[in-house]
């Protein structure tokens, strides 16, 4: 009962978040309810029910025991007895299921009531305004132009006033130094006039915001605004500045889980309790003291915790300003370094770059960058494990008054929260400190609680504490790698184990070498390492797979020599630097400059890994929902019990339910010929890919499918955009990984639409038009040229001239050698140029793209996929929105429905089934009004016998109405999931954007 109560509670404060944002807004339950009161009377409640549970388990044996307890006495009595007992054991029964009950109601209360509170405390509506502005700990992220990285902070906002004009830094500064005269003369009521605003400080929102402030240098080009901008880092923790800001709301869950890697951005903000995002526009030059600020701010008026938080906050921004010295002094891999040994000395993570972290996730060691659970509750066991074999050479006299395991877990306690008050008190850290903590005060206190059920006691507190606990990643990944670790930890010194050992070791051991001693004890230690991490990985694996979408199988191998490398020898040196740092910081240097040493080997030798062909198949992607996680519980689960309490041979049916399902919704990716459209987080580049199954024996090379990717810049010629802040890098990445949720192994071709003036061998004039500087970006040629390194390519089309493609191979080579080892040839992507499958059901067509014009605006290539044949009207292409947090749930793309031009023919001209016109998918990727125009006049009307076509574009193309006529389009859908506007005199009315 205790484990099903605690699961219940869990899962229905998760379930009331899913839903509360569909449920409507209750003001009175945030007006009259405290979440404090709430969690008193759920602690309350809690003890209630375990001390009615442990006398119902004390009052059975005595029911069963009273029939005979007397063979003397009369029968009545004893019969009246034990109905009494008995009625009263209903009644407590009763009372227990009531409370057990409640205490489930009261959570999902808890959980409401702490949304809805949340709810009236969010940004509603972009707003423009000027507030005051309290930095709240360190930066998330660190501005810097040269490695184009933003400014990120978490802050408090106060005293909002709307803008209605654009201030200046001086003008902030006024406020600033107005509202510092308004707090020493203890009076509000005077009013500051800057330019047409008049600002008075009683009118002021008061309303406390805590948001999410970003800078980005793009954002900075004047000089001004640039060195401001400059200055943010320099924000130390509690620090407070007036700042003109452009407020915006959270994004909601459904615009949030459209993102191309599938990361939810509102749970995490959401878990962080943040109310809304925030652009920088103005800084004061001047900030606001903190003395001041606490007599003007009521909610400045911190506890004594909070004060020292902030304190050790600041502390570790001082440790960020020192390793950041001399920074761009230094080569990339070895600041990358640097970053590293920082977050693993104070969790700042705010100078690792991208490509670092995911360094870091393909080697499945990205857990170590931060101070997690599992890291501290690692190097808690390793320093207990070395304070224990210190006592037993030095010392052993002193288990005579300290058992053994207590002195173990008091060093694992100690260490964890030395090491947890280091970092900031983190939530990962902070809860692993407290987790060890609780067992080790129920094992002093010799209460019968197992380890286990401590920690799903503190699973239920932390929930109570903050129910939005339960969106964190971490949460789950700590609360399942502690258990596993102090399971790990109670089997390793088991009495029976240890006792075992003694009696089997002979002894003549003794007299052996002690070379030979310490190579079997060495060789014991490896497998003990080597099977908690395979427990931890596998365990781990469901839960991974089921929050992040994939999982590097490498991090087995990997894990066995970097956890410990990191928590034997880089974490313990670089905490002995932190400490000597505060009494000789030269010394430190000189310390962490040896461990900034060993982690640029490490990285090093990461990249050689990385570099081998067997790593190019290092992630699994699998598509996972709760039904295959509790599948993998399931076949887990007898060897997590002890041994023997559930024979092993009963995980083989779960294990083999699992592998079907696997399968099956492998498979279930591959049935019915799809056009995923792919998130790229850039509203005009456009990435898609076909999955067409080859049902017949007639596949390509023995393959069972076919694949083909088409990408696009949409941003139009004429029209001022701007430029993409996307990197080949990033969007290389994000749609390997997109491409490998869907399960695709290997392309079939790739189509770039858009032409790109970096591959024309000479420029058309000496005055390049517009046209030609619109396309020189390189961003789609070197992500193709990246994709064909993870991704075997057979096929690579290109719009426009293609001249310098070899040029460009060729450098790329040269700066990544792993990339010359295998090149792919660059095909012109014009009008006419047609591929065919193999069985001549598919085929895809260039309808656009005259590259012998002298004119760049007609390059651009827009494909037709035709699919002839039965098979067509029975299994259409289905065009759907690609999730990637749930590649299985990926929707169907909304659409624009135009009118139905076949409608008026008779239905008996209707040409047999096995006659079928083909269907058409037409994909649009026109940048400028002449590459339609130079169609009209020189292309024929081919589609005038078939089917309706479905277009596939972008709301900027300059697509006209008449095209659309002639294509037959009778369905419009957009990347962007916008009108198209030359479909407006088309469209059909009543069904206008709607879902097919």
């Amino acid at each position: 009962m205790y484990w099903l109560v605690g699961g219940l509670i869990i899962v229905v404060m998760m379930g009331v978040l899913a839903v509360a944002d569909s449920m409507p807004s209750v003001s009175s339950l945030v007006d009259t309810i405290n979440l404090s009161v709430l969690a008193l009377i759920l602690v309350m409640m809690s003890l209630a029910l375990i001390m009615l549970s442990r006398l119902y388990t004390l009052a059975t044996p005595a029911v069963q025991s009273t029939p005979f307890s007397s063979q003397t006495s009369s029968q009545s009595p004893v019969i009246e007895l034990s109905i009494t007992k008995r009625l009263l054991l209903l009644v407590r029964h009763i009372v227990v299921v009531i409370l057990a009950a409640g205490l489930i109601g009261v959570s999902a209360l808890q959980a409401l009531v702490s949304h809805q509170q949340a709810e009236s405390s969010k940004i509603t509506a972009p707003l423009r305004v000027q507030a005051l502005v309290t930095i709240e700990g360190i930066s998330d992220s660190v501005l810097d132009a040269a490695a184009d990285t933003g400014y990120r902070q978490v802050a408090v906002i106060t005293h909002l006033s709307p803008l209605v004009s654009e201030l200046t830094p001086q003008d902030l500064d006024n406020i600033t130094a107005s509202h510092l005269t308004d707090v020493q003369s203890h009076t509000n009521k005077n009013s500051l006039s800057i330019k047409s605003n008049s600002i008075n400080l009683d009118t002021l929102h008061t309303d406390r915001h805590r948001i999410l402030l970003s800078a980005y240098p793009q954002s900075s080009r004047r000089p001004e605004t640039a060195k401001q901008f400059a200055n943010l880092s320099q924000l130390k923790p509690g620090e407070t500045r007036w700042m003109s800001l452009a407020l915006s709301p959270l994004a909601t869950a459904k615009q949030a889980t459209s993102s191309p890697s599938g990361f939810d951005s509102y749970r995490w903000l959401r878990g962080r309790h943040i109310d809304g995002v925030a652009r920088v526009l103005v800084t004061a030059t001047q900030p606001v003291s903190t003395a001041d600020t606490d007599l003007l701010v009521a909610s400045s008026s911190l506890s004594h915790l909070s004060r020292v938080r902030t304190y050790i906050d600041r502390g570790r921004w001082q440790l960020r300003q020192h390793f950041y010295q001399g920074w761009h002094v230094l080569t990339g891999d070895e600041q990358q370094a640097k970053a590293v040994t920082l977050s693993l000395l104070t969790g700042d993570r705010s100078l690792i770059s991208r490509d670092t972290k995911e360094l870091y996730q393909l080697a499945g060691i990205s857990h170590l960058l931060a101070i997690s659970g599992t890291h501290v509750l690692f190097l808690a066991i390793v320093l207990a494990g070395a304070a224990v074999m210190i006592v037993n050479q030095l010392y052993p006299a002193l288990y005579r008054y300290v058992p053994r395991w207590q002195v173990r877990w008091w060093v694992m306690i100690g260490a964890a929260f030395v090491y947890a008050l280091f970092t900031g008190f983190d939530v990962p850290a902070a809860r692993t400190a407290w987790m060890l903590f609780a067992i080790g005060l129920m094992r002093l206190s010799l209460l019968p609680v197992s380890t286990m059920r401590v920690l799903l006691a503190l699973a239920v507190l932390m929930a109570w504490c903050d129910p939005y606990v339960l969106w964190q990643a971490g949460y789950w990944l700590s609360f399942v790698a502690v258990a596993l670790l102090l399971k790990y930890e109670d089997r390793s010194h088991h009495p029976h184990t240890l006792a075992s050992t003694q009696t089997n070791t002979p002894s003549s051991h003794q007299n052996e070498a002690g070379g030979r001693l310490w190579l079997r004890q060495g060789w014991g230690v490896a497998k003990r390492v080597f099977k908690l991490q395979f427990w931890l990985f596998i365990a781990l694996l469901p839960i991974t797979l089921l929050l992040f979408g994939k999982a590097s199988l490498w991090g087995l191998i990997i894990n066995m020599f970097a956890i410990g490398l990191f928590g034997w020898v880089i974490v313990p040196l670089n905490l002995l630097a932190g400490l000597i740092y505060l009494l000789s910081p030269t010394l430190a240097d000189g310390l962490w400059s040896f461990v900034t040493a060993i982690i640029l080997s490490l990285h090093q030798l990461i990249d050689w890994l990385t570099t081998l062909p067997a790593l190019s198949t290092a992630w699994l992607y699998t598509p996972i929902n709760m039904a295959i996680v509790l599948m993998m519980i399931l076949v887990i689960l007898p060897w997590l019990l002890p041994r023997g309490f559930i024979s092993r041979g009963l995980a083989l049916p779960p294990l083999v339910l699992l592998m079907m399902t696997v399968y099956a919704n492998q498979q279930s990716l591959m049935v019915v010929p799809t056009l995923y459209l792919l998130p790229t987080g850039d509203q005009y580049i456009s990435a898609s890919v076909l999955q067409y199954p080859m049902t017949d024996d007639s596949g390509e090379s023995g393959e069972d499918e076919v694949s083909w990717l088409f990408l696009a810049d949409h941003r139009p010629i004429d029209a001022p955009t701007m430029p993409s802040r996307l990197t080949a890098e990033a969007l290389s990445a994000t749609v390997a990984q997109q491409l490998g949720s869907l399960s695709i192994k290997r392309l079939h071709g790739v189509v770039v639409q858009s032409s790109s003036a970096a591959l024309s061998q000479r420029q058309i004039n000496d005055d390049p038009p517009k046209s030609l500087q619109a396309s020189t970006s390189e961003l789609l040629p070197l992500t193709v040229l990246q994709l064909s390194q993870q991704l075997p390519t057979y096929q690579y089309w290109q719009a426009g001239r293609i001249d310098r493609w070899p040029a460009l191979q060729a450098a790329y080579q040269v700066t990544h050698p792993a990339a010359a080892k295998s090149s792919i040839s660059a095909q012109r992507c014009e009008e006419g140029k047609t591929w065919q499958s193999a069985n001549n059901k598919l085929s895809i067509t260039a309808m656009t793209g005259w590259r012998q014009i002298e004119d760049a605006s007609v390059w651009d290539c827009t494909i037709a996929i035709d699919l002839s044949g039965i098979k067509s009207s029975r299994m259409p292409i289905q065009v759907l929105r690609y999730n990637a947090a749930a590649p299985l749930k990926s929707s169907a793309a909304s659409v624009q429905a135009l009118l139905d031009r076949l409608a008026t023919q008779p239905s008996d001209s209707s040409p047999p089934q096995r006659h079928k016109p083909p269907e058409r998918i037409i994909l649009n990727a026109d940048s400028h009004a002449r590459v339609w125009q130079l169609w009209s006049l020189i292309c024929t009307d081919e589609r005038a016998t078939s089917a309706q076509s479905r277009w596939l574009g972008h709301s900027t193309s300059s697509v006209t109405a008449d095209v659309l006529e002639r294509q037959r389009v009778g369905v419009v859908i957009t990347h962007d999931d916008k009108i198209l506007p030359a479909a407006l005199p088309l469209e059909t009315r009543d069904t206008s954007m709607a879902s097919p």
